[in-house]
C-alpha cells in the first residue's frame, strides 16, 4: 500500500508514472523461464559438442575434434544436401500453390466458407497421423494411390519405397499439409488491402492478371515473405513426417539432417558428435533466417 502511495506521489510530482519499482517483478520470472527452457539446454549442448561422449562411457574432452569430423563425414555431407533439396522443394510448391489459393479464396463465390474450411483441414492434423495415413496410401501393393494410377492406365509407382522418388514423395506430403498455412497468411494480407487501387484499375480496363501483377503482389509482398520465412524454417527442421513415412530410407536416400541427428544420438548413442551436429544445424537455420529477413527488409517488388 505504501509502495503504491509512493508511486502515486511520484507521478503527481513529475507528471509521469513511475514503473521502475514494479518492472523487475515481471521481467525476472520470465527471464528465469527463458533461461531454464532455452539458454541452459543450449549451453549444455555447446559444452557437450567439445566432448566425446557415448552413452555408457565417461565424457572425454576433444576440443574441436567433433566439428572437424563433420567435414570428413560423407554421410553428414549428403544429409546436408538432402536437407537443402527437400527444403527448396517443400517451400517452392506450397508457396506457389498457397498464393494461388489465396487469390482464389479472396473472390466471392458460392460456398466459399465451406471450401476454405475443407482446404485448411490438412494443416489441423498432427504430422505423425498424416505420416501414418500417407504411408498406407503409398504402399506399392495395397496403397490406394497405385490403384488409382493403374485404374487410369498409368504404371504404379514405388513412392517412398524407392530411393529416387522418396524425397519427391515426402515433398508431396509437405505440400498437401502446409499449403493451407501459406494460403491463410497471404489471404490475411489480401483482405487488408485497400480497394481504391482496384477500382481505379478496373476503370482503366486492367485485366485480373494485371491487377494481381501490379497491385496485389507488391502490396502483399511482406506477407508472402513472412510465409516464406515460416515455411523455410519449418521445412528445414521437418522430422515427424519423414521419420514416420521413410525413417530416412530406403537406405539413407531420405536421411535429412534431423534424421541423421536422431540416428547419431539415439541409435549410435554418440551424444558428443550429435551435439556438434545440433550446433551446426542451428547455425544453418540461423543463417537462412537472417538471409530471409534481410530480403524482407531490403527487397521491394519492381
Amino acid at each position: 500500500m505504501s509502495l503504491a502511495l509512493t508511486d502515486t506521489q511520484t507521478a503527481v510530482k513529475t507528471g509521469k508514472p513511475n514503473y521502475a519499482r514494479n518492472y523487475w517483478a515481471f521481467v525476472v520470472p520470465a527471464g528465469l523461464v527463458v533461461a531454464a527452457v532455452i539458454l541452459l539446454p543450449w549451453v549444455f549442448t555447446l559444452v557437450m559438442s567439445v566432448y566425446e561422449w557415448k552413452v555408457g562411457s565417461d565424457p572425454a574432452f576433444v576440443a574441436a575434434a567433433n566439428y572437424q569430423r563433420l567435414f570428413t563425414d560423407e554421410r553428414f555431407g549428403w544429409a546436408v544436401l538432402r536437407t537443402l533439396y527437400f527444403t527448396a522443394a517443400a517451400v517452392f510448391f506450397p508457396m506457389v500453390l498457397g498464393v494461388a489459393a489465396a487469390v482464389t479464396f479472396q473472390k466471392n463465390f458460392r460456398f466459399r466458407g465451406l471450401a476454405r474450411t475443407i482446404f485448411i483441414l490438412p494443416m489441423m492434423a498432427t504430422p505423425v497421423a498424416v505420416g501414418l495415413v500417407w504411408t498406407m496410401m503409398f504402399h506399392p501393393q495395397l496403397g490406394v494411390l497405385n490403384y488409382l494410377l493403374t485404374s487410369v492406365g498409368l504404371p504404379p509407382s514405388a513412392w517412398s519405397y524407392d530411393a529416387v522418388s522418396v524425397i519427391p514423395t515426402l515433398v508431396l506430403v509437405e505440400t498437401w499439409q502446409w499449403t493451407p498455412l501459406v494460403m491463410l497468411i497471404v489471404l490475411g494480407g489480401l483482405a487488408s488491402l485497400p480497394q481504391d487501387p482496384y477500382e481505379a484499375a478496373k476503370l482503366d480496363g486492367a485485366s485480373n492478371w494485371q491487377m494481381f501483377r501490379h497491385i496485389s503482389l507488391p502490396l502483399v509482398w511482406p506477407h508472402i515473405v513472412v510465409a516464406l520465412v515460416i515455411r523455410t524454417i519449418d521445412a528445414l527442421k521437418a522430422f515427424d513426417t519423414i521419420f514416420v513415412i521413410s525413417n530416412g530410407g530406403p537406405g539413407t536416400a531420405s536421411e535429412t539432417l534431423n534424421i541423421f541427428l536422431y540416428q547419431t544420438a539415439f541409435a549410435y548413442y554418440d551424444m558428443g558428435y550429435a551435439s556438434a551436429v545440433t550446433v551446426v544445424f542451428f547455425v544453418l537455420i540461423l543463417l537462412v533466417s537472417l538471409v530471409l529477413f534481410s530480403v524482407r527488409q531490403r527487397t521491394s517488388y519492381q
